[in-house]
């Protein structure tokens, strides 16, 4: 168990803003942890990993990180962080990167086999690919058997296909090392498809909080599905007219009203629902 009550001033590029964060996470949860940009996300990742300071307490099970006496620094905390830019030793080895943290070759070649880089490992990590350095990064945060891997958007940054290899390969060592992994994202069917629970932040403080079906699937009543985006464009052709809408990394075309044309702005967001087999689209406020 990992309690968390952590509170700190942001100064952020419109005002000054208060992360508020009271949670309690169970050992070997994997935590999807979302909200717009500027919500303190990757702030709240840096107090957990102890690279930043802030007032309130964090103990993982026995052990005190923080409170009002005492702060335990990142080298004394039994953690592994994967940024999104990899911060590699980029004069090392693959090999030779995992040994820095910790000189179990047999664990580093056990890393190395699940995540198919054995045939790399003497090479230098500036010859890799974005996809077999973030396996790198990945790799060497779990040398540590880490009890909590935090995750700053890892795959952000990869092709479509490589992100769904790699997000298989993490939940594959999130559940063999049974560690707790907390890892921000915005890829709705990337935290579907890893997450346990999904806590979603906004203004420094927690809106939601729930699996993920019941976070991201907002339904009500007999909606068969709701997603928000971003209208791009609206067509006529003859008396048709069809909305183009931006939704994650889709785009989706669906028929609408010329009612519902005259009441819709480009660039605008919108919310996108089907009820009944028919589909609803409404501006949002």
């Amino acid at each position: 168990m990992i309690d968390i009550n952590v509170n700190k001033k942001l100064h952020g590029t419109q005002s000054e803003m208060l992360l508020d964060v009271k949670l309690n996470i169970n050992h070997g949860d994997f935590i999807a942890l979302s909200g717009k940009s500027g919500s303190g996300k990757t702030t709240l990742l840096r107090i957990l990993a102890g690279l930043e300071k802030s007032k309130g307490i964090i103990h993982l099970e026995n052990n005190i990180w923080q409170d009002h006496h005492s702060f335990k620094s990142v080298q004394k905390r039994e953690i592994g962080f994967v940024f999104q830019d990899y911060a590699l030793f980029d004069n090392m080895s693959v090999l030779k990167n995992l040994l820095y943290v910790n000189q179990d070759k047999k664990l580093a070649q056990h890393l190395l086999d699940i995540t198919e880089l054995s045939e790399l490992k003497h090479r230098n990590t500036t010859t890799l690919s974005g996809g077999q350095k973030q396996r790198v990064a990945l790799c060497r945060a779990l040398m540590k058997k880490p009890k909590l891997l935090l995750l700053d958007e890892p795959l952000s940054a990869l092709d479509p296909t490589m992100r769904i290899k790699l997000q298989n390969e993490i939940l594959a060592l999130h559940q063999e090392f049974n560690t707790t992994t907390i890892m921000v994202s915005h890829d709705p069917s990337e935290i579907y498809r890893l997450a346990t629970r999904v806590i979603v932040l906004e203004n420094g403080k927690i809106i939601n909080d729930g699996s993920p079906k019941d976070v991201l699937l907002r339904t009500q009543g007999s909606q068969k599905f709701s997603f928000e985006g971003e209208l791009l464009e609206i067509k006529k052709v003859d008396v048709i007219f069809t909305a183009i809408i931006a939704i994650g990394q889709q785009l989706v075309e669906i028929a609408i009203s010329e009612n519902e044309a005259k009441d819709l702005k480009i660039g605008s967001f919108v919310s996108v629902s089907t009820k009944a087999f028919s589909v609803n689209i409404k501006k949002l406020s």
